[in-house]
């Protein structure tokens, strides 16, 4: 699937099954909720939490794909196409990072 596609698949899917989008200030506030989900499990996983009851069950790539799709209708709603915006921002990434992180003595 392409991002593009994603984009559309989201928009069809709101559309039919969800109605109408949630605004865009309310689609943020559901964004951080997921992010913090999504944290809650990196840190119980790979960090130093344990985990609890309500923990178990949930899947990394569950969570994942719950930010990627509000990042998705977020973007849908302010006429962001991903693709293009995924592109400069490597572009962007290459021009300003193209020697900094191999001189990153941290990284070695």
């Amino acid at each position: 699937m392409t991002i593009k596609h994603a984009q559309q698949q989201v928009d069809d899917w709101i559309k039919t099954v969800g109605v109408r989008y949630f605004n865009e200030l309310t689609n943020l506030g559901i964004l951080m909720e997921e992010v913090g989900e999504l944290s809650r499990l990196m840190v119980r996983k790979y960090g130093e939490q344990s985990f609890k009851e309500s923990d178990k069950g949930r899947e990394l790539g569950d969570e994942m794909a719950d930010v990627l799709w509000v990042l998705i209708c977020l973007a849908n709603q302010t006429g962001v196409d991903l693709t293009d915006a995924l592109q400069k921002n490597f572009e962007k990434k290459n021009n300003r990072d193209s020697n900094r992180h191999k001189g990153n003595k941290k990284l070695k």
